[in-house]
């Protein structure tokens, strides 16, 4: 992504505003199934405290609330956080839930090995350089306490959508209004240096299908 895609991901942002505000829940209330799957890693771990980046309106959030974790949800949109406050609130789940609007290609906002986990599903591959996407898996890795499990998914170069649309550069495609990073697998396997891979798993998700890897690492 060259220097000017910092706009990019700037509409990006007003995007999901627009549509979290237009289509409140729009991905339901029933948590994905990488969430599911990370839901029985991290106890399967001992974790206690999840952190998700990219939580939207919280289906996954709240999830991991029902399941007894402890919850801190980011997203660098108010609208959709505003709503898995609302949602959290409603369900009897506010204790177990804080909220912060973040962007990712920032710093996390949390002290270094304060979490047991971390989930993230499609936000690494949405309009962030290949650049941004290491400096975030390093403050990941910084935020985890050792042993900790760190959970993701991304659309790779399998994609149906992969080469076609608006190219930005970078692998980075956009439809719809909505911009994707494609992963190649070497992408995967460098942003694990340093890391324990534990599993890189292929499945699809909606009516494309989309094709995305489920993608499991540790820190030592």
């Amino acid at each position: 992504m060259q220097h000017h895609d910092g706009d990019l991901a700037d509409t990006q942002q007003e995007h999901w505003q627009r549509t979290y505000a237009v289509h409140p829940g729009m991905y339901g209330q029933e948590p994905s199934a990488p969430a599911v799957h990370a839901a029985e890693v991290f106890r399967a771990n001992g974790a206690k405290d999840v952190l998700e980046l990219g939580a939207g309106h919280g289906r996954d959030a709240l999830y991991f609330a029902h399941e007894g974790f402890t919850v801190q949800a980011t997203d660098f949109s108010a609208t959709g956080l505003e709503q898995l406050k609302d949602t959290a609130r409603s369900q009897g789940l506010a204790e177990r839930m804080t909220t912060a609007v973040h962007d990712v290609r920032e710093p996390l906002p949390l002290p270094d090995a304060s979490v047991d986990a971390v989930f993230a599903h499609m936000l690494l591959c949405m309009a962030l350089s290949t650049q941004e996407i290491h400096a975030l898996v390093r403050d990941i890795r910084r935020v985890l306490r050792p042993g900790g499990v760190f959970i993701y998914t991304v659309r790779h170069t399998g994609d149906a959508h992969y080469g076609t649309g608006t190219p930005h550069g970078d692998d980075i495609y956009e439809h719809g209004g909505f911009a994707v990073h494609f992963f190649p697998r070497h992408l995967v396997d460098s942003l694990a240096d340093g890391w324990t891979l534990n599993e890189v798993h292929a499945f699809e998700e909606g009516e494309l299908p989309r094709r995305l890897w489920r993608v499991t690492q540790t820190r030592p």
